[in-house]
């Protein structure tokens, strides 16, 4: 099943009883913009989502054929 990053990143909040304030003023981001990303209206920079990854206990890590699938293959194995 693949999931949008931005219901990862609100349900990931969720699951820790953050709010968005307190994620964006530990990951030095405004309010506005962790909820933009939230509803899927922004897409963050590797920089920010590497931010908002620390404060929600997740590792930042893709591989290069993920974000291919993730872009151009429709979430599809391509694997040989």
């Amino acid at each position: 099943m693949l999931i949008h990053l931005s219901d990862f990143i609100k349900m990931r909040r969720k699951e820790l009883k953050l709010s968005q304030s307190y994620v964006a003023d530990l990951a030095g981001i405004s309010l506005n913009t962790i909820s933009k990303i939230e509803r899927g209206e922004a897409n963050p920079t590797v920089d920010v989502l590497d931010k908002i990854a620390d404060v929600l206990g997740l590792e930042l890590k893709f591989e290069i054929k993920d974000i291919y699938k993730l872009r151009y293959a429709g979430g599809q194995d391509i694997s040989e």
